[in-house]
């Protein structure tokens, strides 16, 4: 464990460093916030119909999203591609860690400390100039928190996943490509899950990625209601569960036996 703790501190003072990507990032996260609240609030006043969801929980819906958008496992880990595709990654079997909890927790460090530097500006502002509305009850906050945790394990386990397809692709730029689009769509960050057709509605409750942010959002305005939190966080469990073990699978189907393209 203290090899693991030590390889999550070295990658936090390693992404750390990049404080001022992370300022540029956090003005155009602002940007693209205020620009779609104002799409919302044009939407729901030219419409009479009622709506799943209120325009002050669609907005707040909107600033989570952009404060956590560091949260969803749209990118991987550049070190361990390059490692992949040029063979070094044979190395990483020398060391006395297993190499799909090493992976994990740089997955983890990746996904934690960007958002770190981004969240806390982003609901400081919006909270004061933006309508971003405070959880409705403490209740409602904890529950948030723990399922922004257990979002971040979901987050780490996809990312992972991702990572290890990269054995069986001489690029990865397929998935690397599709993976931002399908987090941003099927996570409710594009446009918040409840307000999707009926018919989508079945397959977007038992999707993996409505684990990210759809579930903490709806703890937090309050949609899910805190004596349900039990069924939604087992949710999020159950495809960690999943997602981890079948990760572990792939990796042991994948130094089975390696291939190194080149020479």
């Amino acid at each position: 464990m203290n090899g693991y703790w030590a390889i999550f501190q070295m990658r936090i003072k390693v992404l750390f460093q990049y404080r001022a990507a992370a300022v540029a990032a956090m003005m155009a996260q602002l940007f693209w916030g205020i620009l779609m609240t104002m799409i919302f609030r044009a939407f729901f006043s030219s419409t009479s119909n009622p709506e799943p969801i209120t325009l002050s929980q669609s907005i707040t819906f909107i600033w989570l999203g952009q404060a956590l958008l560091q949260l969803l496992p749209w990118t991987i880990d550049r070190e361990l591609e390059a490692q992949i595709k040029n063979g070094n990654v044979v190395y990483e079997l020398v060391r006395p860690l297993d190499l799909y909890a090493l992976w994990f927790v740089r997955s983890m460090s990746l996904r934690i400390i960007p958002t770190l530097m981004r969240c806390v500006p982003i609901f400081l502002v919006a909270g004061l100039f933006f309508d971003l509305e405070p959880p409705v009850s403490w209740g409602a906050g904890g529950i948030f928190c723990l399922s922004i945790i257990c979002a971040v394990f979901l987050s780490s386990a996809i990312t992972t996943l991702v990572l290890i397809s990269l054995f069986w692709t001489l690029s990865g730029e397929g998935i690397q490509r599709l993976l931002p689009h399908l987090s941003l769509f099927l996570s409710g960050v594009s446009l918040p899950l409840p307000l999707f057709p009926q018919w989508m509605q079945l397959f977007l409750s038992i999707q993996p990625f409505r684990g990210i942010m759809d579930i903490p959002c709806r703890f937090y305005t309050g949609v899910i209601p805190v004596a349900h939190a039990w069924k939604y966080i087992g949710f999020q469990l159950f495809w960690i569960a999943i997602l981890v073990w079948f990760g572990q699978f792939l990796m042991k189907r994948a130094t089975h036996r390696f291939v190194i393209q080149g020479g």
